[in-house]
């Protein structure tokens, strides 16, 4: 389980600032232990509660800028306070996370969280926690965690009862499951402790001006061993927090006001004694900072929703990115202008006239669809296995091609050796994360070009039509985070200038240079899908260039006629027949704070296919991390997934 870690120190406790954030970091150092997924501290000294967190180690938390400055604003703050007579404590809880649930690259899910004013730290397993959200509509979540919501659930209960024992106690009565929780409040200057299973420790001294509290007793008697903590603090008393008990501590305590850490019962219904003391109290509510950079608050264009992480992306005054203000208007040649390119292909006896390229997702279904039934055509299908087709593209494909009466031509890659390749690039690119390289990872699949120029002699069939190429998915950022700025209107792939397409090439040298593991013996494919892609003519007929592009029509005529099949774990139907598009998505959220889905979003809303509103719903929907998907890919091509994702998680971000 994760591990829980803090102090609180008095005014009067005699620590000194330098003390008190050497404490904190041998707590960090202590507590990873108990895991290593996800770092991150909540400090209270007074007006104000801090939030920081990240994905990752330990160590990459104290390495980051952003502590550092917040440990020592925080003790200097402490310092201050005490030289002018003011009384509030300083007090520090910290987190090391082990994932249970919600993964660790969205920085929701990791604590501290924060919850309807107040901020938690939780160590257990809540396995009624959606029940409890249905059942309690008013605590809205933000993450996929049991923690938020036991966060939101006990201050949801103070709010109502306006007394912190009757709360707790309530809380810890509708959950079930395991929770050690810390729990600051901005409107009340408290630190309440809390345990159903007695994984919480505390080491106080005598006058309780110091204490320390952690998940494992082991930790705290290091802690005052290595720091040598009697010798500042005087005689300290270890001792656990029994099961079912919890401890309230006073940050700023008042004379005459009784004792400044006081503990409770969770299972008693008695409150007489002890109600008075817990009651809300008017004052100014401490504000909540939470220092946390995450994609969820990058400054995003107020047009479309392309973040300041998106490649030469600037704003105007009025917050507009550069792309929606050289945005024209997609434009294309028209379903007449389509019959006309088609017609001197036609045949007369019905035999088969056009070859689609048909990898089983919607553009291509729909191509399918559309050359068969809208143009009367005669088709073929045609796919390139390279490995990573999908189990759920190869049911659509036979979905359509058994519904349509279409033959279905095969070319098969040497799949064990294609997803070597993969392998061996994936783990080159592991030692040295770089956003522009992760293209590599689909460069096996680009010989599709090539088999379907081979159909052209082997069928005697002239026209190929490949339904890829509408500037809707066109992704720019591909290219541009390898330094290539392409102003022009036009695909970013099939519309390079020769120039960038030069460019390109000296950019994935330069890489291959610098990481010696990308030469490999993927190598020649690497350089025939660079050939294959940007070197050999191209002379598809794209159908995107002559139809409009529209979601709704696309996939709703699929789906509709043929029953065509959508993952289980999006609820995007773009590239689900793709079984690296969940990995590389997830780089690209992680480590740049956008997903292609967003490229594709944004394009929607210049093109007034949907408002920025919509987008933005779909957006948070659609970057949730595809955890199955990524799983099945990392054992397709023999790599270790855990491995993969914990290097991903503490790559240095754009952000």
């Amino acid at each position: 389980m994760c591990g829980i870690f803090g102090i609180v120190c008095r005014q009067n406790s005699g620590a000194s600032p330098e003390q008190a954030g050497r404490l904190v970091k041998a707590l960090l150092e202590a507590s990873k232990t108990r895991g290593r997924e996800a770092a991150g501290l909540a400090v209270r000294g007074g007006e104000s509660i801090e939030v920081l967190k990240q994905a990752g180690s330990v160590e990459d938390l104290l390495a980051n800028p952003r502590f550092k400055a917040l440990l020592g604003r925080a003790t200097e703050s402490f310092e201050a306070r005490r030289g002018d007579g003011r009384g509030h404590s300083l007090a520090i809880t910290g987190h090391s996370r082990l994932v249970t649930n919600g993964f660790q690259s969205n920085d929701e899910n990791n604590q501290p969280v924060i919850n309807r004013g107040s901020v938690g730290i939780h160590n257990g397993i809540i396995v009624n926690d959606r029940a409890i959200a249905a059942a309690r509509p008013e605590i809205k979540l933000r993450s996929e965690v049991d923690s938020e919501l036991l966060v939101g659930l006990l201050r949801s209960e103070f709010d109502s009862r306006g007394n912190l024992i009757e709360a707790a106690r309530q809380t810890f009565k509708t959950i079930e499951g395991s929770a050690s929780l810390s729990m600051f409040f901005d409107s009340v200057p408290w630190l309440l402790l809390a345990t159903n299973t007695g994984s919480l420790f505390t080491l106080r001294n005598a006058g309780d001006t110091f204490i320390a509290f952690a998940s494992e007793r082991f930790i705290l008697q290091r802690l005052a061993e290595r720091e040598n903590l009697e010798a500042h603090f005087g005689a300290l008393k270890l001792e656990q927090v029994a099961a079912g008990r919890a401890l309230v501590i006073h940050l700023d305590p008042k004379p005459g006001q009784g004792e400044s850490v006081v503990g409770f019962d969770l299972t008693s219904s008695d409150t007489a004694s002890l109600n008075g003391a817990f009651t809300r109290q008017d004052v100014t509510p401490a504000k909540i900072v939470d220092l946390t950079r995450n994609a969820s608050n990058l400054r995003r264009c107020k047009r479309c929703i392309l973040p300041e992480t998106y490649p030469f992306v600037d704003f105007d005054a009025a917050g507009i990115c550069r792309y929606c203000r050289n945005w024209r208007k997609i434009t294309v040649k028209g379903p007449e202008a389509l019959r006309a390119a088609v017609e001197p292909y036609r045949s007369s006896d019905g035999s088969p006239d056009v070859i689609v390229a048909f990898s089983g997702g919607r553009d291509s279904a729909y191509g399918l669809h559309y050359a068969k039934k809208v143009l009367g055509m005669n088709p073929v299908a045609f796919t390139y296995d390279w490995g990573m087709v999908t189990d759920l593209a190869r049911r659509n494909q036979a979905r359509l091609c058994g519904s349509l009466g279409v033959e279905h031509i095969l070319r098969s890659a040497d799949i064990t050796k294609k997803r070597r390749f993969v392998r061996k690039n994936v783990e080159a690119w592991l030692r040295q994360p770089e956003l522009g390289m992760v293209t590599l990872f689909t460069a096996g699949d680009k010989e599709f070009y090539k088999y379907a120029r081979d159909l052209r002699t082997e069928t005697g069939i002239k026209l190929v039509i490949f339904c890829t190429g509408n500037m809707i998915e066109d992704t720019p950022y591909k290219t541009g985070l390898c330094g290539i700025r392409e102003d022009d209107h036009g695909m970013t792939l099939t519309g390079l200038s020769r120039r960038n397409e030069i460019a390109l090439l000296w950019y994935y040298f330069k890489h291959y240079l610098k990481n010696p593991g990308y030469w490999n013996e993927s190598l020649l494919d690497t350089i025939n899908a660079y050939y294959q892609t940007f070197m050999v003519k191209d002379d598809f007929l794209y159908l995107f260039h002559y139809l409009e592009w529209r979601e709704e029509e696309v996939v709703g005529t699929i789906r509709r006629e043929y029953d065509w099949e959508v993952a289980t774990d999006t609820t995007t139907t773009w590239r689900i027949g793709d079984g690296t598009a969940p990995f590389y998505n997830y780089i690209y959220q992680t480590i740049a704070g956008f997903t292609e889905d967003e490229v594709m979003l944004s394009n929607m809303i210049r093109e007034e296919h949907m408002t920025r509103e919509q987008a933005v719903a779909r957006a948070v929907d659609y970057s949730k991390p595809r955890i199955p998907s990524i799983r099945e890919y990392a054992q397709l091509a023999g790599f270790n997934c855990e491995e993969a994702l914990n290097i991903i998680n503490a790559a240095p971000k754009l952000y």
